[in-house]
């Protein structure tokens, strides 16, 4: 219904802005509201939700991370809210590497998003991303392969969760991932 709107950015909170247009001030849920700069003169893409209790505007910086909301969307179990609030825990480019990638552990970080739901988003993504064949264990063995190298769960979770490498092999996960627990 709206595509974009374009004004003067009047006020900025933790997750929205206000956008004056023409006189008229729009408050629009963002993921990044510290993109935005103040009394700035700009151009906000929006998504409009309608639901049975309410009713609210969406804004994106760019048409990518619109795209990525719209497809997190369309994802079973992900709601416009939770979609919101995984995108603020990363950029669009991160989230489209670690969906290529299959890493589950790396969607788990994200605000909102748990094991069931980084599962279901790479299920159901994974083909509009990329149309490579990659296996979608491949983090699990890695991390199989770490554990058997003495490293903890932790030091495990947080390296994996950095590396995204679309069709990559294990061994070049392995070796990124053991770069990430030298540091």
């Amino acid at each position: 219904m709206y595509y974009s709107l374009k004004g003067k950015i009047t006020q900025i909170t933790t997750t929205s802005i206000v956008i004056d247009v023409h006189d008229v001030s729009y408050e629009v849920m963002v993921a990044h509201p510290n993109s935005f700069n103040l009394n700035e003169e700009t151009t906000v893409y929006t998504h409009y939700v309608i639901r049975e209790d309410e009713q609210y505007l969406v804004g994106f910086k760019s048409l990518d991370e619109k795209k990525a909301f719209m497809s997190l969307i369309n994802v079973k179990g992900i709601g416009p809210k939770t979609a919101l609030n995984a995108l603020s825990g990363t950029s669009t480019e991160e989230l489209f590497n670690a969906i290529a990638a299959n890493n589950i552990t790396f969607l788990k970080k994200l605000p909102g998003i748990g094991t069931k739901a980084a599962s279901q988003i790479i299920l159901d993504l994974k083909g509009s991303l990329t149309s490579a064949k990659a296996d979608i264990h491949q983090y699990e063995q890695v991390r199989t392969a770490l554990k058997g190298l003495g490293f903890k769960v932790k030091e495990i979770e947080d390296a994996l969760a950095q590396v995204n490498i679309p069709n990559g092999t294990n061994e070049m996960i392995l070796k990124e991932a053991l770069r990430k627990l030298r540091k």
